[in-house]
């Protein structure tokens, strides 16, 4: 009999083989929007990377690896991103970084030749972004100026953010930290922790807050069924060394995302006041979905997998 991981892994990868054509900015079923074309295709692309790592990658992803080998190869992806200003240079930034093994990488120079030194500078930026800076540069292979993961350790989200005490709270629902800064705890994890490839770089104290801060947020998330932030903290847990289903609160997360998900693979969508309505057409179904979906496959793949020794 499979397991929970291996059940989520197995409906969301095959939900996501059968809507690789939303995936695609460039073909009739893409996102209505520029940002929401660039979003899904560099996702897809961070799945890809991630999964190729893993002992055994998943056949389920061949098909959407011919895709991103594709799209990677040609110039109308980096045209796409230079077309929305505010994203433009991240967005560069990722799509080098996430290039696959083995293609033409001709459009992928040029796209690099072409960032500001600046954005590669740690001027401006906060701790958070400057991991996230750091993280995409070291794998694009790129100069940049952003000192050492140690120096930011201390100011990254894991450590300097504090849960709301008791009798606080940090929203209206009484999260202990607001969602964008939930999410910056998540998403600082994956970039010092290489999304389950290494050590974040925590001992003592500074783990042992860290994993507690990810333990309330999880609690919080099964409680208001918070479905794309509670995956993102399932692999966080893991990131930090624990085994996420032999916590409470993980083990809790997966099951509840269990529940969420659709008999076709599809988790429709953040949140369960968010989900898409199952009669949605197809579009905009895909646009609510695509993410949580994708990311709950992520966190069940590398959840479930040996860690790297």
């Amino acid at each position: 009999m499979s397991s929970p991981l291996e059940r989520l892994a197995a409906g969301a990868l095959g939900w996501l083989d059968g809507n690789l054509d939303h995936f695609d900015p460039f073909s009739p079923g893409a996102h209505p929007t520029a940002l929401g074309k660039a979003k899904a295709a560099l996702e897809l692309a961070l799945l890809l990377h991630c999964a190729s790592r893993l002992p055994d990658p998943p056949e389920a992803l061949d098909k959407a690896g011919a895709l991103v080998r594709r799209l990677w190869q040609a110039p109308d992806l980096p045209k796409l991103f230079a077309g929305i200003p505010s994203y433009a240079s991240a967005y560069a930034l990722v799509y080098a970084a996430l290039a696959p093994d083995g293609i033409d990488g001709t459009q992928v120079r040029a796209t690099l030749a072409q960032l500001d030194p600046e954005f590669l500078s740690p001027r401006g930026k906060s701790p958070y972004q400057r991991l996230e800076t750091r993280h995409y540069a070291d794998k694009a292979g790129v100069r940049h100026t952003v000192e050492p993961y140690a120096e930011l350790l201390p100011h990254s989200p894991l450590v300097a953010f504090r849960a709301a005490g008791p009798g606080e709270a940090a929203s209206d629902d009484g999260a202990p930290l607001t969602e964008p800064q939930a999410y910056a705890v998540t998403h600082a994890a994956f970039y010092l922790g290489d999304f389950g490839r290494t050590s974040p770089g925590l001992d003592g104290a500074g783990l042992a807050h860290a994993r507690d801060l990810v333990d309330r947020l999880l609690v919080h998330c099964v409680g208001h069924d918070r479905w794309d932030l509670a995956a993102e903290l399932v692999l966080t847990q893991f990131i930090l060394g624990s085994e996420p289903l032999d916590t409470p609160s993980g083990a809790a997360a997966v099951e509840c995302l269990v529940r969420a998900q659709r008999p076709d693979g599809a988790v429709p969508g953040r949140s369960a006041a968010l989900a898409a309505h199952p009669s949605a057409p197809a579009g905009e179904f895909f646009a609510k979905a695509y993410h949580t979906t994708l990311v709950t496959a992520l966190m069940a793949l590398v959840v479930s997998s040996p860690r790297p020794s």
